[in-house]
């Protein structure tokens, strides 16, 4: 056997360890990641949207609207289509009204993924965890999740990226049955 050959054969019994050892540096951000990653922290450190048009696609297809306030730790949805409803949400738990029947509906954000966007700081390392991040020229994608239980969602940012500075104009909510929302920030 030429040694060419000898080696290309040692690679193929290697390839398995070496995907291995890749699989368990996927957490670890590069360098180029890890600079994403501190601009959006930096992003939603500074961020206060402050009656901000929105519209939502809901996971059935329907779709509202109203305005959005942000700021660290804190969300206010108010929606004026379909009908007048709120979503309120601070950092552990949201409250949702309909003021068409009248309800209200108390959800806790610990298994939730908007919650990881209701930290005040928002952090996204350690119990958050960051699976994708794209940068196209003009743009800025990033993916995350909570790292104890990534199936409990995904929530995936859509920033515009332009002379450095960013702005976010779409967040997309991929819940725990693998239902999607999305919300698009309307330029002002």
């Amino acid at each position: 056997m030429s040694a060419g050959l000898l080696r290309r054969r040692n690679l193929l019994a290697l390839a398995p360890l070496l995907l291995a050892a890749c699989a368990t540096t996927a957490g670890v951000e590069s360098p180029p990641n890890a600079a994403a990653v501190s601009r959006v922290e930096a992003y939603f450190r500074t961020v206060n949207l402050h009656d901000a048009p929105f519209t939502q696609v809901w996971p059935n297809g329907s779709v509202g609207s109203g305005l959005i306030t942000y700021r660290p730790g804190a969300l206010d949805m108010r929606f004026t289509t379909p009908h007048e409803m709120e979503l309120r949400a601070s950092e552990r738990s949201a409250v949702f009204t309909d003021a068409q029947n009248g309800s209200e509906t108390h959800i806790g954000l610990a298994h939730s993924a908007l919650g990881l966007l209701l930290g005040n700081p928002v952090r996204l390392s350690g119990p958050v965890m960051v699976t994708d991040v794209q940068q196209p020229p003009g743009m800025l994608q990033l993916s995350l999740t909570r790292a104890e239980n990534p199936s409990q969602g995904l929530v995936t940012l859509r920033f515009k990226d332009a002379g450095g500075r960013l702005t976010l104009y779409d967040v997309r909510i991929l819940d725990a049955q693998r239902k999607l929302t999305q919300i698009r920030l309307d330029p002002a």
